[in-house]
């Protein structure tokens, strides 16, 4: 009879130990399985990314094209973007291709409106703030611009990027580079066409300068990220000087936006769409600059 009870007693705490083991079990499953999302929570949460660089860089070249050739490397994150500019009711279906033109670019200037922007800052070109607001939800963003904030430099208005734009290719160059005009300049020499009217644009001083010299410095600015051409008074009401256009600068005035995406092209910046009469290199941005070197 004792044995009958013992064996009962270790059968009951066998039991028992199995149960709680059992438990343990299933609690520890249950708190693996709260921590892991679930397939559809997984996808979700993986947003597309969008390349500020690439993307600007479309939205200046794309609307200049003769075609809709795309431009390599930013057909993702146009895309990303004007699915954006689609929900929000802005851009219709058709435009959606990967194309960052004209018709993008107005949707986008209309979205920077949407949002209280005027002047250059509804300009059509993607800015940091306007870019992340579109994406929220949508998508990330990855290789961001900034121009930083406006200064003085030779008495005219630039701002933080263009200076040391202007600081590296002077160091390239082996001199000083004064300017005859600066940024942000609305209204000013009319023979600019309004090119000045927003930030990244500058006219050189070359009084001095030699033929070669002033190509070496169209040549120091073009390696930095200027779309950069030596002027003179065959062209137009001007002396002789060289017209910069900081490639991607977000406060870029439409009119430059232009000669940016000409100079890709293969243009002079100009009215008349003449070939590009500058010293040729390996077109790069400043932030494409800055990681090579």
């Amino acid at each position: 009879m004792a044995s009958a009870v013992k064996t009962r007693k270790t059968a009951t705490r066998l039991l028992t130990a199995a149960a709680v083991l059992s438990g343990l079990v299933l609690s520890a499953v249950q708190a693996h399985a709260a921590t892991v999302p679930s397939p559809t929570e997984a996808v979700a949460t993986v947003l597309p990314v969008v390349d500020m660089e690439a993307t600007v860089k479309a939205a200046q070249i794309d609307p200049r094209r003769a075609d809709s050739t795309q431009t390599p490397g930013a057909h993702d994150s146009v895309l990303a973007v004007e699915q954006a500019l689609q929900a929000r009711g802005l851009l219709d279906a058709r435009w959606v291709d990967g194309y960052f033109g004209t018709t993008t670019v107005s949707a986008y200037a209309a979205f920077q409106r949407s949002l209280g922007y005027t002047g250059l800052d509804a300009n059509g070109l993607p800015g940091v703030t306007s870019l992340t607001t579109l994406g929220q939800g949508r998508y990330t963003i990855t290789h961001q611009i900034g121009v930083g904030a406006k200064l003085k430099r030779d008495g005219y208005t630039v701002n933080t990027r263009t200076q040391n734009m202007l600081t590296e290719a002077e160091r390239l160059a082996g001199l000083h580079l004064t300017l005859d005009q600066g940024s942000y300049n609305p209204g000013g020499d009319p023979t600019s066409a309004g090119t000045h009217d927003g930030g990244g644009v500058v006219d050189i001083n070359v009084d001095g300068m030699t033929s070669a010299t002033r190509t070496a410095v169209a040549k120091a600015l073009r390696q930095v990220g200027f779309a950069a051409w030596v002027r003179n008074p065959t062209q137009g009401d001007w002396p002789w000087h060289i017209h910069a256009a900081a490639i991607s600068d977000t406060d870029l005035a439409t009119q430059a936006q232009n000669q940016t995406g000409d100079y890709y092209l293969g243009f002079n910046g100009l009215a008349n769409h003449a070939a590009d009469d500058g010293p040729r290199i390996a077109i790069q941005t400043w932030e494409e600059y800055q990681r090579t070197h």
